[in-house]
């Protein structure tokens, strides 16, 4: 599928912190843990859990969320299809949408029992 400058802007424009409880019920409800939810948040973003926390707190959207972060240098070895989107082939200019589906790759393979050494492309 192709991501559109609409869809785009309807990700980018959604509150992280409304997000974030269904992102940690999904990997719960499989085994994980909260800890490692946070782990791989901050492999991705560079956020630690207080900066997780205030940026939850602040509201802020996904475009705001993903603008701020510091992403790891492998970040760009997270690839595969999340919703019927390759990630590797999601267009630059759309870089929010590309990011929040790397992160629900990762919390994909979180949830599905991946080992922690190769979620984060050590």
């Amino acid at each position: 599928m192709k991501v559109t400058a609409k869809k785009n802007e309807q990700v980018a424009n959604m509150i992280f912190a409304s997000i974030y409880p269904h992102y940690l019920n999904r990997i719960e409800k499989n085994g994980r843990t909260k800890e490692e939810f946070h782990q791989v948040i901050e492999w991705l973003t560079g956020f630690n859990e207080n900066k997780l926390q205030s940026l939850i707190e602040e509201k802020v959207t996904f475009r705001t969320f993903f603008e701020r972060a510091k992403y790891h240098p492998n970040a760009h070895l997270i690839k595969g299809v999340v919703c019927g989107y390759r990630i590797e082939e999601i267009e630059d200019e759309f870089e929010t949408y590309k990011r929040c589906r790397q992160l629900e790759k990762l919390i994909d393979e979180l949830a599905k029992g991946r080992k922690m050494e190769k979620i984060l492309r050590s």
